[in-house]
């Protein structure tokens, strides 16, 4: 964008930024170093480390979003805290503490509001994008999560205590809120579609899932699997699975299973199971390569250090690897050709080419966890 350029000069010229340094912020992304409070600021293309911004408190369950011309990213800590950071000038632009004890965040559709889902003391909170001022209160009575972005400046988030799902609208200011009830027992993270039309929640509680068609005037819960799940046969689980980073592999929803060494194919369309795979632990992500051909999965401790990669037309592992102990994330570039991979214990974020599976690079990262390229700026619910 013209204000970037125009920006990125008036920076040189007053030296805050040395021109050796500029690139255009589509090519970055940050990394979350979850025991130092701090993040590392990366190139895509030089596979390298720039900076390390610090000072953002408890990272140990960090999640962040970007704006739309990807200049900030508003990060979300374990500690409550809201902190906008500026990529550009590489620092902290604003920080509230917010609540006791927070799990994430959404940005709305036209990047004017951003949103953080509370365990302590629950609720969501509404911020303007801008300056981080409070624009709305929305208290819950429960722990919340699975909070996303829907279009038309919305918000969805699910109640784990009650095992409702609401949807919050402010494209008139205040939030009106429609409820959906009946979702099911202790739903624990929850997804939406790249359209923005379906969201689907999984439960820790009972068996199956739950679906929400958010194109309908008057949403009912939907439920999926129903003969799948923790509730009937208590598996023990070791890592609670994430759906955030979902994967959608052409037709098909792939979704790691609670407490099983599984992962499960999805028809898009009618929400019928079309397969599973057997994995080498309990999955904590299932993510699909952009172009949906590959789904990369890791896994729970003890068996952390695997990542497994399944061949999307034949449903099968076409390749497994150990990059190290404690593997918690991977984020692709935008076109896939290359996946970062984030190793906790052994200090590293390591680079692979998804093609040749070959090692490209490696950086030294403070126990990192999150990988977030700013192409998420651009994609509903990332």
């Amino acid at each position: 964008m013209k204000w970037i350029a125009n920006a990125l000069v008036a920076l040189v010229m007053t030296g805050s930024v040395h021109a050796e340094t500029i690139l255009a912020t589509g090519d970055l992304g940050l990394v979350v170093e979850r025991a130092s409070g701090s993040l590392l600021l990366v190139d895509q293309s030089e596979r390298k480390m720039l900076t390390r911004i610090s000072g953002l408190g408890d990272l140990s369950h960090a999640s962040l979003v970007y704006s739309p011309d990807q200049r900030y990213a508003y990060v979300f800590g374990r500690d409550g805290g809201l902190t906008k950071v500026d990529i550009v000038e590489r620092k902290i632009a604003n920080r509230v503490v917010q609540s006791g004890n927070a799990i994430g965040g959404a940005i709305s559709d036209d990047g004017s509001l951003v949103a953080v889902s509370n365990y302590e003391p629950g609720g969501v909170r509404i911020f303007d994008a801008d300056t981080l001022d409070l624009v709305a209160d929305i208290p819950t009575g429960s722990k919340t999560i699975g909070l996303v972005d829907a279009p038309g400046k919305r918000f969805v988030f699910t109640l784990w205590d009650d095992g409702e799902t609401w949807i919050a609208d402010l494209s008139a200011g205040k939030p009106q809120i429609t409820k959906v009830t009946g979702v099911g027992t202790n739903p624990y993270d929850a997804l939406v579609t790249d359209d923005g039309r379906l969201y689907i929640t999984g439960l820790f509680g009972e068996d199956g899932l739950t679906a929400i068609d958010l194109w309908d005037d008057n949403p009912k819960p939907i439920r999926v699997l129903p003969e799948y799940g923790r509730g009937q046969q208590e598996m023990p689980v070791y890592k609670m699975p994430h759906l955030e980073g979902w994967a959608r592999a052409g037709r098909e929803f792939v979704l790691p299973a609670v407490g099983h060494h599984q992962v499960l194919w999805i028809n898009a369309d009618d929400l019928t199971e079309t397969g599973r795979t057997e994995t080498y632990g309990q999955p904590v992500f299932a993510m699909s390569r952009p172009d949906g051909r590959q789904v990369w999965v890791n896994f729970a401790h003890p068996l952390n250090d695997t990542i497994q990669v399944i061949d999307t037309p034949s449903k099968e592992i076409i390749h497994a690897f150990k990059p190290g102990p404690a593997v918690l994330h991977m984020e692709f570039t935008p076109r896939g050709h290359e996946v970062w991979v984030s190793v906790r214990d052994a200090g590293k974020v390591m680079i692979y080419d998804t093609h040749t599976f070959e090692k490209l690079a490696e950086i030294d990262a403070e126990s990192p966890s999150g990988i977030f390229f700013t192409s998420r700026a651009h994609k509903t619910g990332l």
